[in-house]
Parts: structure tokens; sequence; C-alpha cells
């Protein structure tokens, strides 16, 4: 479901938001990661999903157009490690 709390992109590494049941936006300092899939159906629904995503969309353009952006950011790879609890 759609949250009130106000994205603001590119300012923390722990914002993690659910718009319907497979979409995933998480906010990162140097990027915005949007993964899964969504169904923008013709209902009241659809529409908060698609304001939803477009408040996100906004937020991300009004940053980086503010920014003096360099040509390409390196996204460095992850390290998967083991679970030491299981």
């Amino acid at each position: 479901m759609p949250t009130n709390k106000p994205f603001q992109a590119y300012q923390n590494e722990s914002d993690a938001l659910t718009i319907g049941a497979d979409l995933t936006v998480e906010n990162r300092l140097d990027r915005i990661s949007i993964y899964g899939s969504i169904d923008l159906t013709k209902d009241k629904e659809g529409l908060q999903y698609a304001y939803e995503l477009k408040r996100i969309i906004d937020s991300a353009i009004d940053e980086l157009k503010g920014s003096n952006l360099p040509e390409h950011v390196e996204v460095k790879k992850v390290d998967i490690v083991e679970n030491p609890f299981v």
C-alpha cells in the first residue's frame, strides 16, 4: 500500500518501499533500485500506485537536476556472505 512518508531520493541507505505486492524501491546514496512488477489497473488502487511511482520518480528527477552529476557512477558489486545464524 502506498505510504504518506515523503520519499527523499538519494538521501539515505535505509528507505525501502513496496508498492502493491511485488514492486520494491530501495533508496541509496548513489542510486535508486526499482525491481519487481506492478499492475496499474484502471481503478482507484491503480491510480494510487501510479501516483506513488510518480512521486518517487519526481523526487529522483528533482535531486538529479539540482546536482553536479558525473558522466557515470560505478556501482560496486556486493559481497554475499553465508548467514552465520543458520
